[in-house]
């Protein structure tokens, strides 16, 4: 029978699952791997990251763009140990990666050895599966069964192979699993009984409101096709942004910091709440106490967990959703609907009113108009974490094909150059907005090195404002702290870009952003352009007092009626209390709940 060496047959099993690439960085405990690179080199891209981080957010960042799943590897001791930040990513968004770690080789395993530590026992918190390969002849399947268990429990698996182990010979004679995980999922109906009972509580509802998340990815018609019929403001987690068109009237947005101002406007006048594909842990600020609750999860652990449910329902979420309209009675616009809807368009005229300004540093609506009107209808966004994320959600008006992907639950800074990088490695032909700020794009800054070696065809905006404006905030408004760490100097980031063999432009107007946008489309390869940028906050939604005057001088928002004039325009009474709408009658007194989590007072 033929032989091949145990790392041989472990690429080969990657290219088996239709893997045709991995990010990394060399070390010499993986030289048995690099070995089987180079006999793979015209089979299997290696793309060689500058940071081991940067490589497994790059993997994690994949399945967020595509739904296949990314591998990474690194090299024993220091390489393993920067690999963590990117599986804490992959884990906390639900995202099947692979890591490839490697280990000195057996010999000198466990003696105190150059790099050496206990690897496996690091990466157990962090992963859904976690094995050390013991012999040789195992390397195949064990790397069939990252594969397996990355997707089957939606998170990171890590496979650590021993130095010597990748150099053995083993047969040639493995044969993979991967059409089994290709099966597409059929999760359950739900039961016509459980169904019956949401669209009792819908009917009886006067303000409802549906919240989802990533559960609905896809179904985006279904949840329109609900909001028409039942006239339901549509609010979303921060990650589901994009399953809805932004462009939908009845859709307002995610909720909380980063969110527009109508959706956080009406978040707690809601009497009930359609809950389905979401487990946002913000969710827990979001809703009023007393609102009533119907949870759509195919996960029983979700059920009760951010809020007290009325209707549990365990079912696929498209599917009830369906079953609920046609089942239900179409419903009148609602007072909660329409002061929604017109807060919304209120909130939509103030931002536009900005396309246009020549404040100086330039503002962010005039540079997201720029966006919106020269990105391709099937970009690719790559956001990093900070104020960005509040700009994103509330500037950008997803349409198309157009994906993006983030750090959601995790929130790292950084992550927008490795996510930018994998979405230019699976979908070269598209083009790349890598956006962020200063401060996070100084973090992985070292990527355009990798840019510019594999000519990704990537427009890396970086908003210069000179501090880590999101933190700022916090130190301002929540904590009012005096400023502490967050100031930055300013740097002339076009100049690194040209220093690492990218274009490079600074700019600091909406004409010179857009002359910049225009070249780039026009060329091959990377563009860095460095917008020097307003130093004002987004607005912010936690506050949202627009009956004080000085809030209102301080974010220009003169144009803006808060949201007393809607609910008064439109008849949304309601109770102060709790925030939910008043009910028929008052309710006999009865004993609190801890509604936050579900669970009883005893």
């Amino acid at each position: 029978m033929a032989k091949i060496n145990g790392a041989n047959a472990m690429l080969q099993v990657l290219l088996d699952w239709h893997i045709d690439h991995i990010y990394g960085f060399p070390g010499g405990s993986f030289d048995s791997t690099m070995n089987a690179i180079h006999d793979f080199k015209d089979k299997l891209k290696f793309i060689e990251v500058r940071h081991e981080e940067a490589g497994a957010l790059a993997a994690a960042a994949e399945y967020k763009f595509t739904g296949q799943a990314g591998v990474c590897f690194g090299s024993a001791g220091p390489g393993a140990v920067h690999l963590m930040n990117g599986l804490y990513d992959a884990k906390y968004d639900k995202v099947p990666m692979v890591a490839i770690i490697a280990n000195v080789p057996t010999s000198r395993q466990d003696i105190d050895f150059f790099q050496a530590f206990d690897e496996k026992p690091w990466f157990d918190s962090v992963a859904v599966w976690n094995h050390q390969i013991k012999t040789a002849e195992q390397i195949p399947g064990m790397m069939d069964e990252a594969l397996r268990q990355a997707y089957a429990k939606k998170g990171p698996a890590v496979l650590i192979l021993p130095k010597d182990f990748g150099w053995d010979k083993i047969n040639d004679n493995f044969r993979v699993t991967y059409n089994s995980i290709s099966a597409i999922p059929n999760y359950a109906a739900p039961k016509k009984a459980d169904v019956d009972a949401a669209v009792k509580l819908l009917a009886e509802a006067k303000n409802p409101v549906v919240y989802y998340g990533m559960g609905l990815k896809g179904h985006g018609d279904v949840l329109k096709a609900f909001a028409e019929k039942f006239k339901t403001p549509l609010l979303s987690s921060v990650i589901a942004k994009g399953i809805v068109e932004d462009e939908f009237p009845a859709y307002l947005g995610s909720i909380g910091r980063v969110a527009p101002k109508a959706s956080d406007d009406i978040q707690m006048h809601a009497d009930l709440v359609i809950w389905v594909g979401n487990n946002s842990p913000f969710s827990v600020f979001f809703f009023a106490p007393k609102a009533k609750v119907i949870q759509i999860d195919v996960d029983s652990e979700k059920l009760g967990k951010r809020h007290a449910v009325d209707v549990p329902i365990l079912a696929d979420g498209a599917k009830t959703l369906q079953a609920m309209i046609d089942a239900g009675e179409a419903r009148e616009e609602s007072p909660i609907y329409k002061a929604g809807l017109a807060d919304r368009q209120n909130w939509d005229e103030w931002q536009q009113s900005f396309v246009d300004s020549d404040e100086m540093p330039v503002r962010r609506e005039p540079i997201f108009d720029v966006i919106n009107k020269y990105a391709d209808d099937n970009a690719q966004y790559a956001i990093d974490v900070g104020n960005i994320n509040i700009d994103f959600q509330r500037l950008i008006n997803l349409h198309g094909e157009q994906t993006w992907a983030t750090s959601g639950l995790y929130a790292t800074m950084g992550f927008g150059s490795p996510a930018a990088i994998a979405a230019a490695t699976v979908h070269p032909e598209r083009e790349v907005w890598n956006l962020g700020g200063d401060g996070g794009f100084a973090m992985m800054s070292q990527e355009l090195l990798t840019e510019a070696r594999y000519n990704m065809h990537i427009i890396n905006v970086v908003f210069t404002n000179e501090t880590l404006g999101f933190i700022e905030a916090e130190q301002v408004d929540q904590s009012h702290q005096p400023l502490s760490g967050v100031i930055m100097p300013d740097n002339d980031w076009a100049k690194v870009a040209e220093g690492m063999n990218v274009k490079g432009v600074t700019v600091r107007t909406k004409k010179e952003f857009e002359d910049a946008v225009k070249e780039f489309k026009q060329m091959d390869g990377p563009m860095l352009i460095d917008v020097k940028f307003t130093h004002d906050m987004p607005y912010s939604t936690e506050l949202n007092t627009l009956d004080d005057p000085e809030f209102v001088e301080k974010y220009q928002a003169q144009g803006l009626k808060p949201f007393s004039y809607f609910a008064e325009k439109y008849g949304l009474v309601t109770d102060t209390a709790s925030g939910a709408s008043e009910a028929e009658e008052e309710p006999e007194p009865e004993e609190e709940t801890d509604t936050t989590s579900g669970a009883s007072t005893h």
